[in-house]
């Protein structure tokens, strides 16, 4: 029964038998919700009642487990009922109608996507790949061959007795290493649209471009030095890993915006075209110092190589006044000349300084 001092609010009530509204009075008491009407008289327990979450805008409701429900057009007038009431909104409700906590809520889900980002997908990843055959990155990285082929590369224009002896000085350098400590690996040269490059692809396959060949001088020791770098990305599946985090945060984007064509699509030249973290880096680079120390080759060559892609960094473009460098320049920006794999490492200062050091201490 209504209690006499209990606020009474006007709404519409639907019996759930048909679409026909009734003007009704809506008072609380004794646990329960009270319907008065011309020919309406209901009491339904407030345990029964589903109170839909309050919003800024559109009619209030209120369902009923047993069928039918009353709703409000008077917003203002029904909040006021509910409080008056004593019915109370959840934590959740009261957060949604406050700027303040939006706004907050917003900024710790912003920290949450950055930290899951940063450190949630590489982990995952990292785990991912330790229970994934090798026989997924052997057909990637042809798959990536393949397209890279079609779009980037051309045929190498290197002598084959050159292509040939590097392979050599590259397999005796490896060889110098505990059997079983380097992945199966395999060194294939091309002729690039990107400039003076080297990257690894999964599987194990080493791509060296010739103009990096070419800026090197054809010295030997710099190009092992470089390729002892990529096999550090084989020996520890960056590239997989790197296509695992990619994916998963492209595939979350792709679910907003409902297309995952494109994340698939561009899988095979992403291979190629690998931005490694500065931790996969790192790790790449104290591969290449342990290969070149057992080697017997100190790991300040890569020190050369540094300098070099500074000079050619700073030689002027194809036509400019000064400018003695030749007429190749494969990329379309100043920026972008240094191609794949060496455009996306850390900051050189950083890694000339780890392999001076590393040659200091050898």
């Amino acid at each position: 029964m209504a209690c006499s001092h209990a606020p009474v609010l006007a709404a519409t009530y639907f019996d759930g038998a048909s679409a026909r509204g009734h003007p009704v009075s809506l008072q609380m008491g004794d646990g329960a919700l009270h319907i008065t009407g011309k020919g309406i008289t209901r009491s339904v327990p407030v345990r029964e009642i589903k109170w839909p979450e309050r919003t800024r805008h559109g009619m209030r409701l209120a369902h009923f487990k047993s069928g039918g429900l009353v709703q409000a057009g008077d917003t203002v007038a029904w909040d006021d009922w509910i409080r008056a009431s004593g019915i109370t909104e959840s934590v959740v409700v009261k957060m949604q109608q406050s700027w303040r906590w939006v706004f907050a809520s917003v900024l710790v889900l912003g920290l949450l996507l950055v930290a899951f980002q940063q450190w949630g997908v590489p982990l995952a990843a990292r785990a991912l790949v330790a229970i994934t055959p090798q026989s997924v990155d052997r057909s990637l990285g042809e798959t990536s061959l393949r397209a890279l082929d079609s779009q980037l590369l051309q045929a190498s224009r290197l002598p084959a007795a050159e292509q040939q002896r590097l392979r050599l000085a590259l397999a005796q350098a490896v060889s110098a290493m505990p059997p079983g400590t380097l992945p199966p690996w395999e060194l294939v040269f091309r002729k690039s649209r990107i400039g003076p490059n080297a990257f690894a692809l999964p599987g194990g396959t080493l791509v060296m471009t010739d103009q990096l060949v070419e800026l090197v001088g054809h010295d030997d020791d710099v190009v092992i030095a470089v390729l002892a770098h990529e096999l550090g990305h084989v020996r520890h599946r960056h590239g997989l890993r790197m296509l695992v985090q990619t994916v998963a945060l492209s595939g979350l984007a792709a679910m907003v915006v409902g297309d995952f064509s494109t994340v698939l699509a561009g899988v095979p030249v992403l291979l190629g075209q690998a931005s490694y973290s500065r931790q996969a880096e790192y790790e790449a680079d104290v591969e290449a110092v342990r290969i070149l120390r057992a080697a017997r080759i100190s790991p300040g060559v890569m020190v050369k190589l540094f300098d070099r892609l500074a000079e050619k960094k700073r030689a002027p473009e194809p036509g400019e006044k000064g400018n003695n460098v030749g007429s190749e320049r494969d990329a379309q920006s100043p920026d972008s000349w240094l191609g794949i794999a060496f455009a996306s490492h850390p900051a050189d200062a950083d890694r000339i300084r780890y392999f001076q050091e590393a040659a200091g201490g050898q």
